[in-house]
């Protein structure tokens, strides 16, 4: 299962050097609303990839995926949702979401992306003083029913993202969805929280049956501790989480089973 960092401290990051009408185009493309709905054929398979880069190199793999591997996702029918960075950034990590249609679309990208000079001769010159990642990490998604999406946060102003993955008890997933819809979500909206994808691991990968992975925004670190801070003492939330507990026969979740990584998205994310 993938494994989140907890951290602390928020960095920023520069300007997408991209002319205002291309960061329009690839925000319309890879965000619009209807990318997550449970209805959508567009986006119902997603990636969340993660990329522990090898010491040193993270710049010029950032470097990479800016100046390269971005339009070559976009040139190969991937679509592009978030690249972040961990706020406290100690492992060299690069976060960051793809979407599909399908698995077979996706094999089909990916081997056209592997396939194209465009890519190897990007790989030649940016590894030729070594390579730039170690390890890659991947997991499978689907949008749940309640998922709402990135587009709510519009074009401009960049937020800080909190994703978080949470692992139930056995067959407690339903109930944690049920709580999330009915309760979870708004609650979040009335602390400041701003509610962005919701999604469960496709089926046959590691604990898929017991996994809630999300993404949520914040205004920035002192707003996500306070938000967090009302939304743990609301009465409302205290007797939500009671009633759900007392309907499922305990807690939901296993004991340390609810991981946070907050993440600053990269000059180059579609999202901000």
């Amino acid at each position: 299962m993938f494994k989140c960092l907890l951290a602390a401290v928020l960095i920023a990051c520069p300007a997408l050097p991209a002319s205002a009408e291309v960061e329009s185009e690839i925000h319309a493309n890879y965000t619009s609303g209807d990318c997550f709905g449970p209805k959508s054929k567009r986006c119902r398979l997603l990636e969340l990839r993660t990329y522990h880069a090898a010491p040193g190199k993270l710049d010029a793999l950032l470097g990479r995926f800016r100046n390269h591997t971005l339009q070559l996702f976009q040139t190969h029918g991937m679509r592009s949702i978030g690249y972040w960075v961990p706020v406290d950034n100690k492992d060299n990590l690069l976060v960051f979401l793809l979407a599909y249609p399908d698995e077979q679309a996706r094999e089909a990208s990916w081997k056209a992306f592997a396939e194209d000079p465009e890519w190897k001769k990007a790989v030649a010159e940016t590894e030729a003083g070594g390579k730039l990642v170690d390890k890659v990490d991947q997991m499978f998604l689907t949008p749940t029913d309640f998922s709402e999406g990135f587009a709510v946060l519009g074009e401009g102003k960049q937020h800080l993202f909190e994703m978080r993955t949470y692992t139930t008890v056995a067959g407690r997933l339903p109930n944690l969805h049920a709580r999330f819809n009915d309760h979870t979500m708004a609650l979040f909206r009335k602390h400041g929280m701003t509610n962005l994808a919701y999604f469960q691991p496709t089926p046959k990968q590691a604990d898929a049956e017991h996994t809630l992975l999300y993404f949520i925004a914040h205004k920035d670190m002192d707003s996500a501790v306070k938000s967090w801070e009302s939304f743990r003492a609301d009465p409302d939330w205290i007797a939500a989480k009671k009633a759900s507990e007392e309907k499922a026969g305990g807690s939901l979740t296993v004991d340390g089973g609810v991981k946070s990584m907050f993440l600053v998205p990269t000059d180059f994310s579609p999202v901000k």
